[in-house]
């Protein structure tokens, strides 16, 4: 099984699982999202049998499989949906296929768990490559099969806007699209596919996805990445800019100059966008507002800004941007949302203290985010960034960078036990994340998340990968096949997920990882320009 429980021993006998099985007691209806098939009967005693036990916690189950039937003992919804994955997965890789079998074999097996972190996340970027509603759905269904419960959505940057909004229409018409997209490698001349790209998913489309990951037992976290990767944004609403200069939807990857204006009106405008997104998706108890990789010269330049930042008591641009993300933080906490932030948002200074910090740079930056007593989301670019290649062979399709493999993610330990107890503590999980700029639909997406998501979703449930995770993992590709995942081999890419011969080879992980870990001690400092 992956993630691998905590605790599972096999018992005598072993009980036959049929099409129509009845499932009674308490919190029938999560059991049967995760085996569909199952007959409810509320009240009365079921081949299944659940019951909640409020001395667990929320997330944990036991399960117990016998010659009798099923039992399933859980802390709440989420520990119900768990046991019966951990069920599902007791059964044969084809029972996760549409064949219209109707028994399936359950071995007997006593299982205890409950996940080490609370937070165990995958991030899709959908500002760059847009992803049609049905993929995102699909990407919460094979999340809640590996017990995954965070979907970092990250709604806007400077190549696109992916929501609608009705305060703000121009968001939606004109930002949501570009008119080609650049396609070189990274170091080679400019090159672009002259293809226009968009999408946007309406307020109904998102009420929809937070309902279906809510079901799910799956929160997800929207990001309106401020105040840098404006362009998009600008494109549509130049007077929030802090140069009123127009911009166009940016074609290619890299920092952009754009940044939003620091001032009252720039405040409202987001807001009110926070107020239609957090309405949007309902229970919305995180919200990713960025604060990675400004360029601050444009706010340095402007006279009115500064005249703002002088009367607001501030020093420096970067004591004013840490000024307009707290506010932006106060804001959505009036709205029941804590804030999640990129590393160099810390690194400014001047965070509420309930903001989550994201490491991306590093776990040393990580450590000093928990040491200032913020909670944080374990996600440094090695081993978590999944747009990265699998190997450094050439045959692997285009990437920013190699090499990050399986078992560098199976290796990760999301609180280093050189850190301290207090520095662990605040550590409430992991998250991989997944960049598009060389993503280009569902099919890459499928091929760069699995099979190394696997090794995040036992890292991230247990603490650290567990005994036989690779023979776990071999078997368990059965089960992504009945699922018709494209996912890469572990012996190398299908001839038809290679790379085309004319693409350069990436910047070896190595080179990067040294650039970035040096950028972690300078708060003005951006991400090297290697997207």
């Amino acid at each position: 099984m992956i993630p691998r429980p905590v605790l599972s021993s096999h018992l005598s006998g072993s009980y036959e699982l049929t099409t129509g099985a009845t499932v009674s007691g308490d919190l029938v209806d999560a059991v049967r999202l995760a085996l569909p098939g199952l007959d409810p009967r509320p009240g009365d005693t079921g081949e299944i049998d659940v019951r909640r036990d409020p001395a667990l916690g929320a997330e944990a189950y036991r399960l117990t499989v016998g010659s009798r039937g099923v039992e399933i003992v859980a802390g709440g919804r989420a520990g119900a949906f768990y046991a019966a994955q951990t069920l599902h997965q007791l059964l044969p890789a084809a029972s996760y296929r549409h064949t219209g079998r109707a028994s399936w074999p359950v071995p007997g097996v006593r299982v205890e768990d409950a996940p080490r972190f609370p937070w165990r996340g995958l991030h899709l970027d959908v500002a760059r490559h847009f992803f049609p509603k049905r993929e995102v759905l699909r990407l919460i269904d094979l999340m809640a099969l590996h017990k995954l419960n965070r979907l970092h959505l990250h709604l806007v940057d400077d190549q696109g806007w992916r929501v609608e909004s009705r305060a703000y229409p121009l968001l939606h018409e004109v930002s949501s699209h570009r008119p080609r997209t650049a396609v070189h490698p990274h170091g080679e001349p400019a090159a672009y596919d002259e293809v226009p790209h968009g999408g946007y998913y309406t307020l109904d489309d998102l009420a929809e996805i937070g309902a279906y990951a809510r079901a799910r037992c799956v929160t997800v976290v929207p990001e309106i990445d401020v105040p840098g990767h404006a362009s998009a944004i600008l494109a549509a609403y130049p007077t929030f800019g802090a140069t009123g200069e127009p911009y166009e939807v940016l074609d290619r990857w890299g920092i952009s100059p754009a940044i939003l204006s620091p001032l009252p009106p720039t405040v409202e405008f987001l807001t009110t966008i926070f107020d239609e997104v957090i309405g949007a998706l309902g229970e919305t108890p995180y919200v990713h507002i960025g604060g990675d990789e400004v360029v601050l010269d444009h706010w340095a330049a402007s006279p009115e800004i500064t005249a703002y930042q002088e009367s607001l008591g501030l020093a420096t641009a970067n004591e004013l941007q840490a000024w307009f993300l707290r506010r932006l933080a106060d804001a959505l906490a009036e709205r029941g949302a804590r804030t999640v932030v990129w590393d160099e948002a810390f690194v400014s200074g001047g965070l509420r203290q309930d903001t989550v910090v994201m490491p991306w740079r590093g776990m040393g930056v990580g450590r000093r985010a928990a040491a200032a007593g913020h909670d944080v989301v374990a996600t440094p670019v090695f081993p978590l960034y999944f747009d990265y290649a699998e190997t450094s062979s050439p045959d692997e399709p285009q990437a920013i960078a190699d090499a990050i493999t399986v078992a560098d993610v199976a290796a990760f330990v999301p609180a280093p036990e050189e850190w301290t107890d207090e520095e662990r503590a605040r550590v409430l999980g992991a998250q991989a994340q997944l960049w598009t700029e060389r993503v280009p639909d569902a099919r890459t997406a499928d091929y760069k998340l699995w099979p190394r998501a696997c090794a995040l979703a036992e890292v991230a449930w247990s603490g650290a990968a567990q005994d036989g995770f690779d023979g776990r993992l071999a078997e368990h590709l059965g089960r992504l096949d009945a699922l018709g995942v494209e996912y890469r081999p572990l012996a190398g890419p299908h001839p038809w997920q290679r790379r085309r011969p004319h693409r350069a080879s990436p910047v070896p992980v190595t080179e990067l990882m040294a650039r970035i870990e040096a950028m972690t001690h300078d708060p003005e400092s951006t991400r090297p320009s290697v997207s």
